[in-house]
C-alpha cells in the first residue's frame, strides 16, 4: 500500500516537472513565430520597395513622348557631314553617333502663376512657363545633366483659340506654349511636344510644372540655399534687395524673388535671370543631396508638399525610382548647359532668342548620343 502511494507521488512529481519543463519550449516557439512574422513583414516591405522601384523604372521608359529623333534630317547629306546610318545613327564631322536609349529625360516648367494650380478659364490662359529645364539622367555615365532653355527661345508653337480649336503652328517664344491649354495636363503635354521638337524629337519621359509661388516651399524643405548674388537687384516696392557679389542664405520669399524677379525694361533680363535659375538649381540640388542622407523620405515629402502647386505625370513609384537612382549619380556646374544663341527685339517689341543651330546639334550629340 505504501509502495502504491509512493509510486503515485513519484508520478505526480514527474508530471509536474514535465509541465514546468514545457514552458521553455513554448516560449521559444512563440519567439520563433514572432521572428518569422517580422522576417515576412521585412521581406514584404523590401520586396515592395524594389517592386515599386522596378514598376517606376519600367513605366518611365515606356511613356516617353517622342516621334523618333530627326537630327539626321536637320542637316541632310548635301555637305557630306551628316547622314542617316541606321534608325537612330547619325554621322557628324566624320564620326558616327548612336542615340542612347537608356537615357531618361524630364521637362521641368516654372509657371508664372501664383497660388495653387487651377484649371484655366479658357484655352489661352494656361500661364507662361518662365522656367524651362530639361533634366537628363544618363545611366551609362552615372551623370545628371541639366539644359536650361531661355523662355524667349523661338520655336514651333502650336496655337489654339479660346475654344481650344487648333489654329496654326508658328515660330513664337516657347514660353507661350503652356498658355495654349488648360493650365494643367494639356498645357504640359503641349509644352513637352514643343520642347521635343526644338531638340529634334528627343524622347521626354515625364514632365513637372510648378506654380512659382511654391518656390519658398521647395527652398525651405532643404533648410534654405546659399548663393553668391550674380547681379544687383532691387524691388521698387521694397520686397528685397540683393547686391552683386554678396553671399546670402535664401529663405522663404527671398528665394522666390531671387529666382523669379527680372526687370522687364532691361534688355536680356530673361537671359540673366536664367543664369540665376541655373545657379540656384545647382545649389539647391547639392543641399538636397546632403539633406536626404538624414531624411531618406525627402523626395516623397517634397512631392507631397507640392501636390497642390504642381502638375506632373510622374507617379510615386517613379519618384521612388528616380530619388534612389539619382543619389548614385554625379551632378556639378559643368553639367548645367544653356542654349547658345542671340537675343534680339522682334517686330512686336518683345525679346526673341534664336538658338545657334550648329551649337544645338553639338549639344544634343554631346548629351543624348554616344560615339559608335
Amino acid at each position: 500500500m505504501n509502495n502504491s502511494n509512493e509510486d503515485r507521488q513519484k508520478e505526480k512529481v514527474r508530471r509536474t516537472r514535465r509541465k514546468k519543463g514545457d514552458k521553455k519550449p513554448m516560449r521559444h516557439k512563440k519567439l520563433y513565430i514572432a521572428a518569422l512574422v517580422i522576417l515576412i513583414l521585412a521581406v514584404v516591405l523590401v520586396s515592395g520597395f524594389f517592386i515599386m522601384r522596378a514598376m517606376g523604372k519600367s513605366r518611365l521608359y515606356n511613356q516617353a513622348v517622342q516621334d523618333g529623333t530627326t537630327l539626321s534630317e536637320a542637316l541632310g547629306d548635301s555637305d557630306g557631314q551628316m547622314e542617316e546610318w541606321e534608325d537612330d545613327w547619325v554621322r557628324y564631322d566624320g564620326k558616327i553617333y548612336d542615340y542612347n536609349d537608356d537615357i531618361l529625360t524630364f521637362l521641368v516648367l516654372g509657371i508664372d502663376k501664383m497660388g495653387e494650380v487651377t484649371e484655366a478659364e479658357n484655352g489661352l490662359d494656361g500661364g507662361q512657363s518662365d522656367l524651362l529645364f530639361l533634366i537628363v539622367l544618363n545611366p551609362h555615365t552615372k551623370q545628371i545633366s541639366v539644359i536650361a532653355i531661355n523662355r524667349n527661345t523661338m520655336a514651333d508653337v502650336d496655337m489654339y483659340g479660346e475654344d481650344g480649336n487648333f489654329i496654326a503652328t508658328e515660330k513664337r517664344q516657347i514660353t507661350l506654349q503652356h498658355g495654349y491649354g488648360d493650365g494643367k495636363e494639356l498645357s504640359c503635354e503641349r509644352s513637352v511636344q514643343a520642347v521635343s521638337r526644338l531638340f529634334y524629337g528627343i524622347p521626354i519621359h515625364g514632365y513637372c510644372s510648378i506654380n512659382m509661388e511654391a518656390i519658398p516651399l521647395i527652398n525651405d524643405i532643404v533648410g534654405g540655399v546659399d548663393v553668391t548674388v550674380l547681379e544687383t537687384q532691387k524691388d521698387p516696392s521694397g520686397n528685397f534687395y540683393f547686391e552683386e557679389g554678396e553671399n546670402v542664405h535664401l529663405e522663404g520669399m527671398d528665394a522666390f524673388w531671387y529666382v523669379r524677379y527680372r526687370d522687364t525694361s532691361s534688355f536680356n533680363s530673361a537671359g540673366r535671370r536664367l543664369e540665376r535659375q541655373k545657379q540656384y538649381l545647382q545649389a539647391w540640388a547639392a543641399k538636397a543631396k546632403t539633406e536626404v542622407v538624414s531624411n531618406p523620405s525627402l523626395a516623397l515629402d517634397l512631392y507631397n508638399t507640392l501636390t497642390d502647386y504642381m502638375v506632373t505625370d510622374i507617379t510615386l513609384d517613379e519618384v521612388n525610382y528616380l530619388a534612389t537612382t539619382a543619389l548614385s549619380y554625379s551632378f556639378s556646374g559643368d553639367q548645367v548647359y544653356s542654349l547658345e544663341g542671340e537675343t534680339v527685339v522682334g517686330d512686336g517689341g518683345f525679346e526673341e532668342f534664336y538658338p545657334d543651330e550648329q551649337a544645338l546639334y553639338e549639344l544634343i550629340l554631346n548629351i543624348f548620343y554616344e560615339p559608335v
